[in-house]
């Protein structure tokens, strides 16, 4: 096919050299000459084009020209249009994504000076000893929490990577559920929030004790509108060994990544489709060993704090496995550390609360209909500023 184009490209060359092609130069620069445009090119060189003048332009060339012209019949290729679709397309990509990256804004501000704060709102949320950094306010409370976390996470790092080798010196035949790791983290999580004073008020926490005794697993699901969040499902679940279903991205969180990837949590990118049918099977296979499975079935932080729509994922698993789902209301977590803050900017105190509702049996139920009971109770439990 290439080798046939490459013929008929010289053979045109050949058959209109002499008189198809310094016709239509001629014609070209004649129409060029005359045009509005190309005067104005010789009063200023540098000047910038708007919409109705490269109108006039494409419209005066396009009028020396037919489309039967000989000069078009290598246009009209299918080489030829193969190579202009491709380049248009590429274009057209590339718009796409800057149009789409997080650093494109509408109005075309930047985003340093429409998604942050002033320092005189981050001190009405932080108090007057607030501040901002490239990655998120602080304020003194903040940073004590970062601090402790942070030292405490060298002791969780250091532990954890002492499993590691423990594990695959055994030939990863020790410890195959990975409870150790998971208490590991499970005594960081305890350490920094009561040292912290950043504990959560849980109601119906006895609804849980219940469900344990009865050596059931369950898929565990709340809400999502901080990085608090993830704390508070731990200190709410309590010293089980239980997995959370992660995204890919916290792998590169320092301390953390380690954590999640010793415990055997389950990991998905979500921009893979194999990861996404890998990840369910996974977690199918986590709830019907006996282990908790826990969940952010909005798929990712909540901006505004209102509950967004739910992805099936979590309730697929559920109703896969026969597996009953229990509900968490997290209120309140994003006046504990709002999304453009890097630690929380007060102690939990009254400000947040954590509702267990009562289990949702996944058998005899479609997924449609467990995720929307599942969701009613939910919504039951936050306040009306965190309800969609």
């Amino acid at each position: 096919m290439r080798t046939t184009h490459l013929f008929t490209i010289i053979s045109l060359m050949k058959c209109y050299e002499n008189q198809a092609l310094s016709t239509s130069l001629r014609i070209a620069s004649t129409q060029l000459s005359t045009s509005p445009l190309f005067r104005n090119c010789n009063k200023s060189q540098n000047k910038r084009y708007n919409s109705n003048e490269l109108n006039i332009l494409g419209s005066t060339m396009s009028g020396g020209f037919s489309q039967n012209h000989p000069s078009n019949i290598l246009s009209n290729s299918p080489l030829f249009n193969f190579i202009n679709h491709t380049t248009k397309k590429r274009r057209n990509d590339l718009t796409t994504v800057k149009a789409s990256s997080p650093s494109a804004v509408s109005d075309g501000t930047s985003p340093s000076s429409s998604n942050r704060a002033s320092i005189s709102e981050l001190r009405k949320q932080g108090g007057i000893f607030s501040f901002d950094t490239p990655i998120g306010a602080l304020n003194l409370y903040g940073l004590a929490y970062g601090l402790t976390a942070i030292a405490l996470g060298l002791v969780w790092y250091t532990a954890t990577m002492f499993w590691k080798l423990i594990h695959f010196i055994s030939g990863n035949r020790f410890d195959k559920m990975a409870r150790i790791p998971v208490f590991i983290a499970h005594c960081w999580g305890r350490a920094l929030m009561k040292l912290t004073l950043a504990d959560p008020k849980i109601e119906n926490r006895d609804i849980l004790k219940k469900f344990y005794k009865e050596g059931r697993a369950a898929m565990i699901v709340s809400n999502h509108n901080s990085w608090q969040d993830i704390p508070y499902l731990g200190t709410t679940i309590g010293w089980r060994n239980y997995k959370i279903i992660a995204k890919k991205e916290l792998l590169k969180v320092p301390i953390l990544g380690n954590g999640i990837s010793a415990g055997g949590h389950v990991v998905v990118d979500r921009t893979n489709r194999r990861s996404q049918l890998m990840t369910l099977k996974s977690g199918i296979e986590t709830l019907k060993n006996g282990v908790m499975l826990c969940a952010f079935p909005e798929g990712t932080r909540s901006k505004d704090g209102k509950l967004k729509p739910f992805k099936n994922g979590a309730f697929k698993m559920a109703y896969k496995a026969g597996a009953p789902v229990i509900p968490l209301s997290i209120c309140g977590a994003a006046k504990i550390q709002p999304s453009n803050w890097m630690f929380p900017l007060k102690r939990a105190g009254n400000d947040v609360k954590v509702v267990v509702h009562e289990p949702v049996e996944s058998v005899g139920k479609t997924e449609a209909e467990l995720a929307e009971i599942v969701r009613e109770k939910i919504i039951s439990g936050l306040p009306e500023d965190q309800r969609p």
